[in-house]
């Protein structure tokens, strides 16, 4: 005999809803929030017997070798940021596109596509190179919340270049090759950091924001590329 649910209906619906949104309200953490609705719509379903496959999944998500890839990506990012290597990358996006209009701001777009394809985060990318790039375009006459803003929109880039720490997590939930979905992110990727250029520069000329007067010459680019890859 088949088991089966009951259908769901429009006020166990809201009910749920009802319950989440209230847990949140009275300052329950949202895993705890999200998990107690969970549990009661199985219940609510008929379906409480499939929360015995709870632990099971659980453990599985949790002991996946897929995972692994995030705490050394985490590490990667900070050992980057304590030996220095982000302020060399930004040095070496700054004699790339430093002339272009936006100036320093073009260089926090860029050294966000390199930084996104060593540490896989968004969060990495902001903590890591954000305070640098904050810094510098308030310095260089930045209005501060153009410069904020700026930065969290680039820091989005991380997860969608690879290697991304969403993807991983997808990957290993799902079944879905990394790989793929590593391949899959590169050209949007490339796609928003150019669609973000464009829009900064029209922004720039419309603010009148500063950029470097010069081209970086080839030597001084080949020498900044080789401080940020070649050690």
């Amino acid at each position: 005999m088949r088991y089966k649910s009951k259908q769901v209906t429009p006020m166990l619906t809201l009910a749920i809803f009802g319950l989440l949104i209230l847990l949140l309200l009275i300052n329950v953490p949202v895993v705890v929030a999200i998990g107690l609705t969970s549990v009661i719509f199985f219940v609510g379903l008929g379906d409480a017997r499939l929360l015995a496959m709870l632990p099971h999944r659980m453990y599985y998500g949790t002991t996946g070798f897929t995972l692994l890839a995030i705490p050394f990506f985490i590490l990667a990012g900070n050992l980057m940021n304590t030996g220095g290597i982000t302020d060399r990358i930004f040095r070496f996006a700054q004699t790339m596109v430093g002339h272009i209009s936006g100036g320093i701001g073009q260089v926090n777009i860029v050294a966000s596509v390199i930084f996104s394809g060593m540490s896989g985060s968004a969060v990495a990318d902001a903590a890591g190179l954000g305070q640098i790039e904050h810094k510098a375009m308030v310095d260089q006459g930045y209005e501060p919340a153009d410069s904020a803003t700026l930065v969290a929109a680039s820091s989005v880039i991380g997860p969608v270049i690879p290697p991304s720490i969403p993807f991983v997590l997808y990957g290993s939930i799902t079944s879905v090759s990394v790989a793929r979905l590593f391949l899959a992110g590169f050209i949007p990727g490339v796609l928003m950091a150019l669609g973000m250029m464009i829009a900064l520069s029209i922004l720039a000329k419309r603010k009148n924001y500063p950029c470097a007067d010069n081209k970086a010459t080839f030597r001084d680019r080949l020498s900044s590329f080789n401080g940020a890859f070649g050690h």
